[in-house]
């Protein structure tokens, strides 16, 4: 696909260190940092970049830092850790030298960055932390409902097979809060359906190549699926059932394009399924809290998002599903919000290349209280 930043260009540049504006002087996006007056500096911490949706919530943060308000008034960067916690905190020690005025983080681990954290906060930065969220109390968070991610997918499933039958359950990247949030919900919902049974819990680190072929690993021992339950990755897993001529059940997954467009028919298949959306612009809104802190138009507090889901039911060709041969199916449909009161619109090319989108960027946070 044109213009799309490949996983193993991303691997290689986390692999560097630090990336970015203000942070090296050979990025090629300067002209984002460039300009008169002062700009808040503020620096995206990823711990891991080897899936689809973790380069859609990078590239998103790049395009919103080329588009207004963010042009003028943030000096952003980025960098990357290969999900070693070491790393990471050695990388915000970096930040915290260099003066940074905030930190939005996607942390390796909910307890292990809080001590390098606490510093940063103890030294007047402002960290945001989205998504794999920490529990430094004076850290900022944006998420969705994790917990109620899981649940609601497991209620879909439970309501589907009338509270009985084979169950898989792929998981994310153990150790991260989201990953255990989200199997909690779905345990809670299997507790009360004692009928469901989960035959096999394996991950698929939230990637379709990878879930695909550890599906592949583990189907020949199983015995007859009657639902899938998946984190992410839910494309590679249909796909490998389809290998393995293997009936397509019930799926309650992620947003990958593959997996929605299995909710309209594909490959000769259609299913039905729920598809709830973690959306990569969880980067954004951060991006946004912390410039509005900073400006101090805007309270210190959490944020929850809502996030967007469909069914087999509701999936819309060409809004919440893309046919388009240029859109892979590892592809995270919801880069975007829609509707009258969505928290952010971006452009599919903000999503695929961290181009920026045409106009201003509104980011619609919850009202302050």
């Amino acid at each position: 696909m044109s213009g799309l930043i490949t996983r193993r260009g991303l691997l290689g540049v986390g692999a560097s260190g630090l990336v970015g504006l203000g942070l090296t002087g050979a990025s090629p996006l300067t002209a984002i940092a460039a300009g008169e007056g002062k700009k808040f500096k503020i620096a995206l911490s990823n711990s891991f970049i080897g899936n689809k949706w973790r380069i859609e919530m990078e590239n998103v943060f790049k395009a919103a830092l080329q588009m207004e308000p963010f042009k003028s008034e943030v000096d952003g960067s980025w960098f990357n850790s290969g999900n070693d916690v070491s790393k990471q905190s050695q990388q915000i020690s970096d930040l915290i030298a260099r003066k940074v005025d905030a930190i939005v983080v996607n942390a390796a681990s909910p307890t292990g960055l809080n001590g390098i954290l606490t510093q940063a906060t103890e030294r007047g930065i402002l960290v945001v932390s989205f998504d794999n969220v920490v529990t430094a109390p004076a850290v900022l968070k944006v998420n969705t409902d994790q917990v109620a991610f899981g649940r609601q997918l497991a209620e879909f499933l439970a309501k589907k097979l009338d509270g009985k039958g084979n169950v898989i359950m792929v998981t994310g990247v153990a150790g991260t809060e989201v990953d255990q949030d989200r199997n909690k919900g779905a345990d809670e919902v299997w507790a009360k359906n004692p009928g469901i049974k989960v035959v096999n819990r394996y991950t698929g680190m939230w990637d379709s190549a990878t879930a695909e072929r550890n599906t592949a690993a583990v189907l020949p021992s199983l015995p007859p699926i009657d639902g899938i339950w998946c984190q992410g990755g839910t494309d590679g897993v249909l796909k490998a059932f389809i290998a393995a001529n293997r009936t397509l059940p019930p799926t309650a997954g992620e947003a990958e394009n593959g997996f929605r467009k299995f909710m309209i028919g594909y490959m000769g298949h259609k299913i039905a399924g729920m598809s709830i959306g973690q959306p990569p612009f969880l980067s954004v809104i951060s991006l946004e809290l912390a410039r509005r802190v900073l400006n101090k138009s805007y309270p210190k507090k959490d944020i929850t998002i809502p996030f967007p889901y469909v069914t087999d039911e509701t999936v819309k060709e060409g809004v919440t599903v893309f046919n388009n041969k240029d859109i892979p199916d590892s592809f995270f449909d919801d880069f975007t919000d829609s509707g009258p009161n969505a928290t952010v619109k971006l452009c599919i090319e903000a999503a695929l290349n961290g181009t920026p989108c045409e106009g201003k960027l509104d980011v619609n946070l919850p009202a302050a209280a």
